[in-house]
This record gives structure tokens, C-alpha cells and sequence, in this order.
């Protein structure tokens, strides 16, 4: 296949991944917010909701790791199939039962288990593979579609769900899903993840290492270079620091300023519609030539927002502006999200070994996985004690001071040479 003729298969991948991501997303998405709904209605408990929460985080954290080793030794392209179509499996089941003796606690546990390690394989192969399926000059161009598809899927999913919840039953919800994630399978099955691949790894061969032998020599690539550390470890604590954000503006709303429960919807739609826009604005527009500079300064930016969150209780205002007050907010929190994980993706995607992709990313998966429900419970139970106010301003100082300290101008040098040669203008890094 000559350069032209790849180039344009790689256009055919950057639609098709988007398609079925947004088919996919938007399934999952109506299908948690029915199975949420249907689990608090069938028993009003706040601990069964819980547990299907814990059914879906606890399996991504223990397969994580697995599921980066098999990436990196099998069949790319039959692993994301594989996984889908245990999905169709799983959700089949699942609207088999319900039709033959309805729904149970049990059930809806185990399909849950079940989707959460399919797509933990099906999201961690394809992070890993991106670089195969299209050109290097296009990838933000994908990493930005793919975002913008999941914002779609957050916008729209919850409106068309919450309409659907109240008119048909539970089994239609478990068919949008099955008709979304076969449709999913078919789009996945003709793309070619090996058109760009470097892989070395002959995929038939049986893999010499066990599990964790592979797994600590990806920990040791990894040790081989310190600016994709520093990557890593900025990833990791500015999504536990997030968890100050996800915590605080909830309580703060909610509880310190009694904002209406729809006006409270619409500024957390607004979080949804700034990723939307960005990534279409990311995607639109060439690469951005320094990403982890533009990383660094949106992760500064996100903090200051975090502390902003805190500033109609130190300074009363109207109850409208402060509704416009958070809606601006959280639609540039949203915006500000896009630029500091497209550009992190991108640069992850570029510097990291295609034999060793899949454990890295399974290696940042865990991470991230572990990191969400203890950021939230710390923070939690911080809120409960502490004035918001100090917890949001202190949270925000300390994310600051990460990034600054993780990304100093040492590190970004190695990962952007040209920083050394020349001055960087810093007032308009991202439109350059």
C-alpha cells in the first residue's frame, strides 16, 4: 500500500473511530443512567447504588495491568473486537433475563462486572493503538474527535435517557445498548491496526515473559526516560487534586449556597459543552507544537479555577450572577480540560515505544483508577471537617505548585529540545 492510499485508510479510521466511540459512549451513558434509576427505585438504598459503582471501578483497577500485557503481546485488533463483543454478550444476557424473570440486584452486578473488564481491554488497546491506525501528523486530530465524541455522548445520553426513563421499560434501554454496541463490533472490524504500527513483537508468537516479568520491564522502560515519568506523575496528582473539584463544587453549591437542582444541571451541562467546543476547536487546527507547555499552563489555569469556585462565599453575590458565575466557570473548566489532556495524549503517543504502550497506559489506568475513589473519600471527609473555603484554596495552591515543580523548564526541555534553542513567546504558546 503506497503513502497515498494509506493516508486516505487513515482518514477512514480517524471517522470510523469517532463514530463508534460516540455510538458506544452514548449506549454506556444510557445504559448506566437507566441501570442508576432502576437500582434506587427497586431497593432506595444508597449502599446497592454503591456497589454497582464498585462492580465498575474495582475490576479496571485489577485487569488494568492484564490488559496492558495482552495489548502488547497479542493481536491488537482482536483484542478490541473480543471485548466488544463480550459486551453484546453481556448485554444479551442481560435482556434475556429481564425478559424471562426480570431483572435482578445479581444480574445487573455481574453484567456490570463483565462490561467493566471489556472495556477496560477495549479503552486500554485502543489508547495503545492509535499510532497504528493513524498518521502521526493526525493524531491530536483523533485524540480530539475521540473527546469530542464522548462530550457529544455526555450531553445528549442523559436528556434522550431521562425522556426514555419515564415512558418505556428497562428492557428497551438494554436494546439501545445491544443495537450500539453491535454496530460498535462492525465498525471496528474493518479497521486495520497495523497500517503506521512499529511494533517489533512478532504478535503470533507465544510471549517468553510471564505477565509480570513484562510487566516490570515496562516499569523499567519507563525508568529510562524521566520526562514520561513526570508525565505520569503530573497525570496522577492532578487527578487526585481533582477530586478536591469534584467533591467541593457539589457541597458548595448544594449545600453553602442552596443553587436549585436544574439550575445545578445546567452548570454541570456547561462543563459538557466547553469539551465539546474544544475539541472541535482541537481538532480542526494544526498540531500544537509545544503540548506539555500547553499542559502545564492549562493544569495552572484548573487550579485557579478551583480556588475561583470559592469566591461567591467569600464575596455574596446575586443569585443569578452567581448561577452565570458557575456556568462560566465550569464551561471553562471543561474547555481548559481538553488542552491539558489532548496535548498530555498526544505526547504520550509520541514518546512511548509501541511495544510498550499498552502497559504504560495500563500502568497510568491503575493509577487513575485507585487514585478516584480515595481522592474522593479524603476529600470527603476533609469537607466534612474543614471550611470549603481553605480546602479549595489550599487544593488549588498545591496543584499549582505540582506542575510547576513536575513540568520545571528541565523536564519540558527534554521533552521539547527546541524550548532550549529559542525563546518561547508565552503569551500565545497555543496558537502557534
Amino acid at each position: 500500500m503506497d503513502e497515498k492510499q494509506k493516508l486516505k485508510r487513515a482518514s477512514y479510521h480517524i471517522g470510523t473511530f469517532m463514530v463508534s466511540k460516540l455510538i458506544a459512549a452514548f449506549g454506556t451513558q444510557v445504559y448506566s443512567f437507566a441501570v442508576s434509576f432502576y437500582i434506587l427505585q427497586l431497593t432506595g438504598s444508597a449502599t446497592s447504588f454503591a456497589l454497582n459503582l464498585v462492580c465498575n471501578i474495582l475490576p479496571r483497577t485489577l485487569f488494568a495491568p492484564f490488559a496492558g500485557y495482552v495489548a502488547d503481546r497479542y493481536s491488537r485488533k482482536a483484542i478490541v473486537i473480543i471485548a466488544q463483543i463480550a459486551t453484546t454478550l453481556a448485554i444479551t444476557g442481560l435482556l434475556i433475563v429481564s425478559l424471562t424473570f426480570g431483572l435482578s440486584l445479581l444480574a445487573i452486578y455481574t453484567t456490570t462486572v463483565v462490561l467493566s473488564i471489556a472495556s477496560t481491554f477495549s479503552g486500554i488497546t485502543f489508547s495503545s493503538s492509535i499510532t497504528g491506525l493513524v498518521d502521526e501528523k493526525r493524531i491530536q486530530k483523533a485524540m480530539s474527535l475521540n473527546q469530542m465524541s464522548i462530550s457529544i455522548a455526555a450531553i445528549g445520553s442523559p436528556a434522550v435517557a431521562g425522556l426514555l426513563y419515564g415512558l418505556v421499560k428497562m428492557p428497551v434501554f438494554l436494546g439501545i445498548y445491544l443495537a450500539a454496541s453491535i454496530i460498535a463490533v462492525l465498525l471496528e472490524s474493518t479497521m486495520n491496526f497495523t497500517l503506521f504500527a512499529k511494533r517489533k513483537e512478532v504478535l503470533e508468537s507465544v510471549p517468553k515473559e510471564s505477565m509480570w516479568q513484562s510487566m516490570k520491564e515496562g516499569v523499567a522502560h519507563l525508568r529510562l526516560q524521566p520526562a514520561i515519568v513526570a508525565i505520569i506523575w503530573t497525570a496522577l496528582f492532578t487527578n487526585f487534586m481533582f477530586g478536591a473539584f469534584q467533591v467541593g463544587y457539589s457541597f458548595i453549591l448544594i449545600e453553602k449556597l442552596k443553587m436549585a437542582s436544574q439550575h445545578f444541571g445546567i452548570t454541570e451541562g456547561a462543563f459538557a459543552v466547553g469539551m465539546l467546543l474544544f475539541s472541535i476547536y482541537l481538532s480542526a487546527r494544526k498540531e500544537i507544537k509545544y503540548p506539555m507547555l500547553v499542559s502545564k499552563r492549562g493544569i495552572t489555569l484548573s487550579g485557579i479555577l478551583i480556588g475561583a469556585i470559592t469566591l461567591p462565599l467569600i464575596l455574596p453575590m446575586p443569585y443569578n450572577l452567581m448561577f452565570l458565575f458557575y456556568i462560566g466557570i465550569m464551561f471553562a473548566f471543561g474547555g481548559i480540560m481538553i488542552f491539558v489532556n489532548t496535548p498530555m495524549q498526544v505526547m504520550l503517543q509520541k514518546v512511548i515505544d509501541d511495544d510498550f504502550k499498552g502497559r504504560v497506559f495500563s500502568i497510568i489506568e491503575t493509577g487513575a483508577m485507585a487514585l478516584m475513589p480515595l481522592s474522593i473519600i479524603f476529600f470527603g471527609f476533609l469537607f466534612d471537617i474543614l471550611s470549603a473555603e481553605w480546602i479549595l484554596i489550599c487544593s488549588s495552591g498545591m496543584m499549582i505548585a505540582l506542575v510547576a515543580i513536575l513540568l520545571r523548564f528541565s523536564v519540558l526541555q527534554r521533552l521539547h529540545p527546541e524550548l532550549g534553542m529559542k525563546k518561547v513567546v508565552k503569551t500565545d504558546v497555543i496558537s502557534e
